[in-house]
């Protein structure tokens, strides 16, 4: 009797060994869990074994069998307090059933009750606990002949098989909410990494870009006009064409009409079109822009330079949505969506009298700012790559940028904006002898930037081009006239304006280093300012006669520490 009791009792300890070796053996739980039921099955000639666990709405649906058909297991679906099952899930309470054919509350879903005909089936049930609260049910069935002695011992052991499955359970759960945490927080950062808009034909993963990017997706869907606003260069034509190509209109066509390369009357008949015999020339009638472009978008660029007698005509199709060809009296209705651009200031010529207000008040519906380049360097190395890469295929070449002409296309100014960026890459890749583009093969490492002179304008606003009286211009002296015999020559007088290298405009510093023997190059005149003045750069500032602002882009773009006394 002792040697049976221990025999026992090995096997059930060696039982437990084993289940918690199988359980910590893997994640996944309902694979531990099956191969866990399947070794107690084996040990203890059980016949089926299985578990539910407890769904939020209260359901309680199979995870894993042993001993049943694929058919049913698909039926171990219980509702709370339903079946045997059911209320050991509902009331936490371990049940021994020594015959399910005689117990009402068995439902005989999976069919147990229908075999093994003329034997008593038992069935041990006990709830599966995790964290204060159960989570699922075990529940296993034997033959009972009527001559083995009580089940309290299996139940016992299924306490425990089921204890530490719910610490099991709870140990899933605990991981599989950390890792959903951290995908969370991958997904998180992906999605501020990576750009939330994107348009064709247009790079830009800056803050600024992907606002612009924002900005055309939710105004693109509707027929409301747009105007498109930023210095020349921008890319406001590849804006607008994204603007048509993100519409219902994407299909119609799109026109495009440069307000500023024609005269008032070429423009009027290039968009309103012109009946025969309107004049010189007109040998037929002619649809203009506007008919050409029913249907779609009509995109007019530069609008801020029309005279303001075309404004007046130009406001009443904005308004009506029709017109009259040049010479002709039938009325012309349109369906158009209009997409405007300007790189002026349309608010202070409202208030100069150059621009209609009841116009500007007519196209401002949607205003779209676009950034000029310096505003979003991030975007730089991606677009000078795409521009090499379409040099590269163009013309058959390998070439690519090395990480010290990355820095200096990114720390440029760029008055030109993405115009400039593509042509000084175009002109840096055909005039490179190597296949790797060096910092030393830009012009402006030599001071020989052409547009160098354009850096440091300082302009009222960002979108007014630059008024010429605004750009300091070398003069040519002229030749001077002979002198009478025995004169001397009067001493050259360079004056204000910019220095021979065509850089910082100097002034009259230029007059007093030139008597000296004056620096060449624009580091060599800015460390000399510096130092005539104390190293305080206002100072040094009006000395260069340029704006603060533009010696703290010089020196930074120089390099130059300020030395601080």
């Amino acid at each position: 009797m002792v040697n049976t009791q221990v025999t026992e009792a090995r096997r059930e300890l060696n039982a437990i060994y084993e289940v918690s070796k199988t359980l910590a053996t893997s994640l996944d739980v309902a694979k531990t869990f099956r191969e866990a039921l399947n070794y107690l099955l084996h040990a203890f000639d059980w016949r089926r074994a299985f578990v539910v666990l407890g769904e939020p709405e209260g359901r309680l649906r199979g995870l894993c069998a042993v001993g049943l058909t694929r058919e049913e297991q698909q039926r171990l679906q219980f509702q709370s307090g339903e079946g045997i099952v059911g209320r050991v899930y509902a009331n936490g309470i371990q049940v021994i059933v020594p015959d399910v054919r005689a117990e009402p509350l068995f439902l005989n879903r999976t069919g147990g009750a229908d075999q093994s005909p003329g034997v008593p089936v038992a069935m041990l049930v006990t709830p599966i606990r995790a964290d204060r609260r159960t989570v699922g049910v075990l529940a296993v069935d034997c033959l009972n002949p009527g001559e083995r002695r009580g089940f309290a011992d299996d139940l016992q052991l299924l306490k425990m098989v089921a204890t530490l499955m719910g610490q099991a359970l709870l140990l899933h759960r605990s991981v599989s909410a950390a890792h959903n945490s951290l995908q969370d927080e991958a997904r998180r950062m992906d999605k501020m990494l990576k750009p939330s808009h994107q348009i064709d034909q247009v790079v830009g993963v800056s803050a600024p870009m992907q606002e612009v990017f924002a900005q055309v997706h939710q105004v693109a869907p509707a027929r409301t006009t747009v105007l498109l606003r930023g210095e020349s260069g921008t890319g406001k034509e590849v804006i607008a064409r994204a603007l048509h190509n993100l519409s219902p209109r994407k299909h119609e066509a799109f026109v495009r009409v440069n307000c500023a390369a024609l005269t008032e009357s070429l423009l009027e008949s290039e968009l309103f079109g012109h009946e025969k015999g309107s004049f010189t020339g007109a040998q037929g009638q002619r649809k203009g822009r506007f008919e050409l472009s029913h249907g779609g978008t009509l995109f007019l660029d530069e609008i801020g330079d029309i005279s303001p007698s075309f404004q007046a005509k130009l406001l009443r199709v904005l308004q009506e949505r029709e017109f009259e060809r040049v010479g002709g009296t039938t009325v012309v209705k349109v369906d158009v969506r209009l997409i405007l651009a300007t790189n002026r200031n349309l608010e202070r010529m409202v208030q100069a009298g150059e621009f209609r207000a009841d116009l500007y008040y007519r196209i401002n519906v949607v205003s779209i700012q676009l950034p000029p380049l310096r505003e979003r360097r991030e975007d730089i190395p991606a677009m000078a790559q795409h521009f090499l890469d379409r040099f590269n295929q163009e013309n058959v070449r390998t070439t690519h940028f090395s990480a010290a002409a990355i820095r200096v296309l990114s720390s440029c100014y760029w008055p030109g904006n993405v115009r400039e960026l593509e042509n000084c890459v175009e002109r840096t890749a055909t005039m490179t002898h190597d296949d790797v583009i060096s910092d030393l093969a830009f012009p402006c490492h030599a001071n020989r930037c052409l547009t160098q002179v354009l850096h440091h304008i300082d302009r009222e606003d960002a979108v007014r081009p630059a008024r010429l009286a605004d750009i300091p211009i070398t003069e040519v002296p002229m030749a001077p006239p002979p002198l009478p015999a025995g004169a001397a020559p009067a001493p050259a007088d360079i004056g204000d304006g910019l220095s021979e290298a065509g850089d910082l405009p100097v002034g009259a510093a230029a007059t007093e280093l030139a008597s000296d023997g004056k620096p060449e190059g624009e580091h060599e005149r800015l460390v000399w300012a510096m130092e005539r003045c104390g190293w305080v750069q206002a100072k040094a500032a009006r000395l260069l006669k340029i704006s603060p602002r533009q010696m703290g882009y010089a020196l930074h773009k120089h390099g130059i520490e300020v030395r601080k006394f």
